[in-house]
């Protein structure tokens, strides 16, 4: 079957940049040009027309967390909580209207200490009060940490002797527990919680995929894949319920376990699920102040530089077991030191005869990464991929953490661009919601939610930015031949937008709508 798509503005983000019409048939494209060119060569298409409306290659999720943000949908929802009171109604509320039974696991996510009006993070004694016959837990915005109530921290076996795994911690004050968790100990605890039903957890699957698709978006990410999805994926698959295209990166520990049960997705989409690599993360978030830093927080013991969490050693085997086993390896890196632990490890690999660099190998966030580094990525072939959205999310944050001047470094993409580095933006969804434009906005204003210009030297031009989420996204996933571009022979993957980003004033490119999102021909989103 044959559809031509015209009478409107048709970005292509290729080296021929605009389009009359596009043709496609059969969910790939065949023709773009002149719509005289595609009238001739075609019979009895359908036609598609635009209305003056604007069609770009769909979006490409180049990092999030599919199972999470799945998950989130089947939680309490704790974004933008003014303080305790609320979070603790909310909660109550959602016991309450969801009918959950004394014993029954409670997960919240999304709250921020930094914006909460008591600036501190929910204490047990809240926890406690609000959910006495459940086990809780409080999941922070950044996914990074969090608060276990009493009744979690008994389920888990936690005392106030239990040793904090390395490269995280389990808090305590005067010989008792607080409840709160970072990184591997949040990490370790969380995994332990028991999973939702199956059924609503696929329900759940379903509403995420509406949600990315209602974003432009045909192909997304599970950025870190354990052992415990791999039921649901078999049921994913089984039911034929995937419809986007999704890559997930196994968690070192777990990969041979989830290539095991996946060989059919080794490399390549199977039920448009594909494996496409390992995934470590070497530190924390900014804003929780556990990124690993060069230099001192501002505002606490002069010492303090966050930390790392994982030893040097095992960072180099990561790499190593990627290239012997020739898959690709995305490493979560917030601070600098963290990415200058990466980029050490990533040397000795080269260095040693390795091709690396064949790999595509990824820095996740890349949010504190230094411009005197950005020569050492390029020259061993890594691509960062920016969280651009910190910029408004965060940034006042990120200006109390580090100051002015280092805050107005964060994302670099302008000095990536100077120094010929490709480089992805994403959302790490569910930390927010997988809004590209939003992103684009981001990375074009650099301002933040005070309205602070932050970094006026990083900002980059409105292509450059529908590049990062594009056609340097396809890149990244080896997916440029089929992907990110509107291209003869590549897939009928299109957004359709009811603006063009390209001519709004900068400052209204987040106000444009997602009117449509296609994928293979056929539309799989449709605004009202």
């Amino acid at each position: 079957m044959q559809t031509i798509y015209k009478n409107g503005t048709i970005i292509t983000m290729s080296s021929h940049p605009a389009a009359e019409a596009v043709l496609t048939e059969d969910g790939t494209i065949k023709v773009i040009g002149s719509l005289q060119k595609i009238q001739n060569i075609s019979s009895g298409a359908d036609i598609v027309d635009l209305q003056g409306c604007t069609m770009l290659p769909a979006f490409i999720d180049p990092h999030s967390h599919f199972s999470s943000y799945a998950g989130s949908f089947l939680q309490v929802c704790l974004t933008d909580s003014a303080g305790f009171d609320e979070i603790a109604e909310r909660i109550r509320q959602f016991i309450s209207r969801n009918k959950i039974k004394p014993g029954e696991w409670v997960i919240a996510n999304g709250y921020d200490h930094n914006t909460l009006a008591e600036k501190c993070h929910p204490p047990l004694a809240l926890l406690d009060a609000c959910a006495p016959d459940n086990p809780l837990i409080l999941q922070h915005a950044s996914g990074h940490m969090g608060v276990f109530n009493s009744r979690a921290l008994s389920s888990l076996g936690v005392t106030a002797s239990t040793p904090s795994p390395e490269g995280g911690r389990i808090e305590t004050s005067g010989g008792h527990l607080t409840g709160r968790m970072e990184e591997n100990a949040f990490f370790t605890y969380m995994k332990k919680a028991p999973m939702p039903d199956g059924r609503a957890f696929l329900d759940a699957y379903q509403k995420a995929q509406n949600s990315y698709a209602s974003y432009g978006i045909t192909s997304i990410q599970e950025g870190m894949t354990v052992r415990q999805m791999i039921p649901l994926y078999r049921n994913l698959i089984q039911n034929d319920l995937l419809y986007l295209d999704l890559t997930a990166y196994a968690s070192m520990p777990d990969a041979q376990e989830l290539y095991d049960a996946f060989p059919d997705a080794d490399g390549r989409y199977d039920g448009h699920l594909r494996l496409g690599g390992l995934k470590i993360f070497l530190d924390g978030s900014p804003q929780g102040r556990t990124a690993w830093m060069r230099t001192p927080y501002l505002g606490q013991e002069p010492a303090y530089c966050g930390y790392g969490t994982m030893k040097d050693e095992d960072v180099l085997a990561a790499l190593e077991y990627a290239v012997l086993h020739h898959r690709q390896i995305l490493a979560h890196c917030n601070g600098d030191a963290a990415a200058q632990q990466y980029i050490d490890a990533a040397r000795i690999v080269t260095e040693s005869g390795s091709d690396l660099a064949s790999l595509r190998p990824v820095m996740i966030h890349a949010q504190l990464l230094g411009t005197d580094q950005l020569p050492q990525i390029r020259e061993l072939g890594i691509i960062p991929s920016f969280f651009a959205a910190h910029v408004f999310h965060w940034g006042d944050i990120h200006i109390r953490n580090f100051g002015f001047e280092r805050a107005s470094k964060i994302s670099p993409a302008a000095s990536a661009l100077q120094n010929n580095i490709l480089f992805t933006f994403h959302q790490d969804t569910p930390v927010i919601e997988p809004n590209m434009l939003e992103t684009v906005w981001c990375a074009v204003n650099r301002l933040t939610k005070n309205g602070v210009l932050l970094g006026a030297g990083e900002r980059i031009s409105v292509t450059e930015a529908l590049k990062a989420v594009t056609i340097n996204a396809a890149y990244q996933y080896f997916d440029e031949s089929v992907k990110g571009s509107i291209e003869p022979g590549k897939y009928a993957d299109f957004v359709i937008l009811d603006e063009n980003p390209l001519a709004v004033p900068p400052g209204k490119i987040r106000d444009i709508r997602v009117l449509k999102t296609i994928k293979h021909g056929n539309v799989i989103f449709e605004g009202d």
